[in-house]
């Protein structure tokens, strides 16, 4: 392997290592300092800003800064408000943790990091383009230790005892410092290359509005929105949910209680070899199967949260972690392969901004927030008792959830119209 592979894929595993340190585990600490119902805030303002940080950064990147520059800028910023965080955290006793002041230095960290996903691939393009390498072949294998940091930074957060802790944030902090000061060692990337391509419009995604006008992307984009409703729900929620067992002497005590962050990294694990499965997958059974698959395993991923335990049902969360590979990347993948494909070339940047939009933007943030309606009516059931959490509302949420991508999936088979051809793949 080159030197620049490898440098690649150690900014890679920084990249996500940061991310990893906290999202799994956050909704866990929000609990236990009495701030469980505004859960859902905290996963669906990361909705809001990557509706339109992503494409500012991107602006910057294009007009007039080095990606490369601008990608330790972000993540220096991410660190601060990150350290900041975990000062407020800190400082506050267990349960007088100023929720207004967390909640806003956590969104300015957000705000800067969401972009760094978009421009570390735009370095890693560059350098691999300048070693003269095959993005398409090049780039997956090294994209993988992305996957491979987020779990490591989960597993170090749950061994250290911080998943429930405000130290989660620190570590992230370190994490977006170390990759801040790599970033500058990094390849140079060109700057203007774009500045009279792009229009402001595309940026954003606007110009792929006219795609409405087609009913096939029209149904395309909506159901994307409708999925994208899906995406943060467990990782806001399953920790919390698995420590409330913990509440009951039948599980008081047992590993996968004690560890749940372990148990919700075997969701990554699955993710990153399912990435593997989606060649095939899209050859075989055409691209509307492979998202309707994706759809339908959705189900599965909450169904199996719904039925399962940390005792002797584990094994079912272990399957709704399995599916769970399956749910997110056959979506994800083919949803931007299909983008790729049906766009003309003259839009296919700003189509697939607006599938970005439709799915982790709109879609995440509204499913984020309407989730914490459902399991705030559902689970915090006992008004004089705030950290009370009812096991039974937890389970009836995720049916609800189940039953919410199950509609989705019919109504995406029935409405949805494409014909797969063996040639196209």
């Amino acid at each position: 392997m080159n030197n620049i592979k490898l440098r690649l894929i150690m900014m890679n595993f920084l990249e996500f290592a940061a991310w990893g340190a906290y999202l799994t585990s956050m909704g866990a600490y929000l609990y236990r300092v009495g701030l469980g119902t505004d859960i859902g805030n905290y996963y669906a303002i990361q909705g809001v800003v990557s509706i339109f940080m992503p494409a500012i950064m991107g602006i910057i990147a294009d007009r007039w800064v080095q990606a490369q520059r601008l990608l330790s800028f972000c993540h220096f910023m991410a660190a601060v408000f990150m350290g900041v965080a975990t000062w407020i955290g800190l400082s506050s006793g267990e349960n007088n943790v100023n929720g207004t002041a967390l909640f806003a230095v956590y969104t300015l960290s957000v705000a800067f990091y969401m972009p760094t996903l978009a421009l570390s691939n735009s370095v890693a393009y560059t350098a691999l383009d300048k070693e003269g390498l095959d993005t398409v072949k090049a780039f997956p294998p090294i994209r993988v230790f992305g996957t491979v940091g987020f779990i490591c930074a989960m597993w170090f957060v749950d061994f250290t005892g911080f998943q429930n802790e405000p130290q989660q944030f620190l570590v992230s902090g370190i994490i977006s410092l170390v990759l801040a000061l790599y970033s500058l060692t990094l390849p140079n990337c060109p700057v203007g290359r774009n500045s009279g391509k792009q229009s402001i419009s595309e940026a954003f995604g606007l110009k792929a509005f006219s795609l409405f006008r087609d009913k096939k992307m029209a149904f395309f984009f909506i159901f994307s929105f409708l999925l994208g409703v899906s995406l943060q729900i467990t990782n806001g929620y399953a920790n919390p949910y698995i420590q409330s067992f913990g509440e009951y002497e039948d599980f008081k005590g047992l590993f996968f209680v004690e560890h749940s962050n372990v148990l919700v990294s075997i969701s990554q694990m699955s993710e990153t070899l399912c990435i593997l499965l989606i060649p095939f997958a899209l050859k075989r059974f055409g691209i509307k199967n492979v998202m309707l698959i994706s759809m339908f395993a959705w189900v599965g991923r909450f169904g199996f949260f719904g039925l399962g335990d940390p005792g002797n049902g584990v094994w079912l969360f272990f399957l709704s972690c399995i599916v769970y590979g399956v749910a997110f990347d056959f979506f994800n993948v083919s949803g931007s392969l299909f983008v790729d494909k049906e766009t003309d070339v003259s839009m296919r940047s700003s189509a697939q901004g607006l599938f970005m939009l439709m799915t982790n933007g709109l879609g995440a943030t509204i499913g984020s927030l309407a989730a914490k309606e459902v399991i705030n009516h559902f689970v915090y059931t006992d008004a004089l008792n705030p950290s009370f959490m009812s096991l039974e509302g937890w389970r009836t949420s995720w049916f609800i959830f189940a039953g919410y991508a199950l509609v989705v999936g019919i109504a995406f088979a029935i409405l949805f119209e494409y014909k797969h051809t063996r040639e196209e793949n």
